[in-house]
């Protein structure tokens, strides 16, 4: 994908209260190239002036829950402490793990979610998107 990697930063907001996950404003998700498609992205991520972490993003409609406004959203491989609506988050998208799928039920949803969790920990290990960590 020509727009990789991809870096942008906005205000986390309320999301659909469906995961641990930090919402990025229609704003940011409108002003994404052209070229970047729906799916599952991985990357680094950093909330407000904090340690940068790895992170899986969705960028699309989130079909099994019938979304009908295109969101972003974040998940950030790390345990946080308190919750950070209204901060900063900033990303930095350096690879492509897999297009949007529907899922038939919610357990298949979950199945898939820490399989790419597991692979993006694999893939961000890589020097070629370790370097990225230390730009961010």
């Amino acid at each position: 994908m020509r727009s990789l990697p991809f870096s942008c930063c906005g205000q986390v907001v309320y999301g659909f209260s469906r995961s641990l996950t930090a919402n990025f404003p229609e704003q940011v998700v409108d002003s994404l190239p052209a070229d970047i498609s729906t799916g599952i992205y991985y990357g680094w991520a950093s909330v407000g002036s904090g340690a940068v972490h790895k992170m899986v993003v969705s960028i699309g409609w989130n079909t099994y829950y019938k979304n009908v406004k295109k969101s972003m959203e974040s998940h950030i491989i790390h345990t946080f402490k308190e919750v950070f609506y209204g901060e900063i988050l900033d990303v930095a998208i350096v690879g492509y793990l897999r297009p949007e799928n529907n899922f038939d039920c919610l357990e298949s949803l979950i199945s898939a979610i820490q399989g790419d969790i597991e692979e993006a920990k694999k893939q961000l290990d890589l020097p070629e998107h370790l370097k990225f960590l230390s730009s961010s």
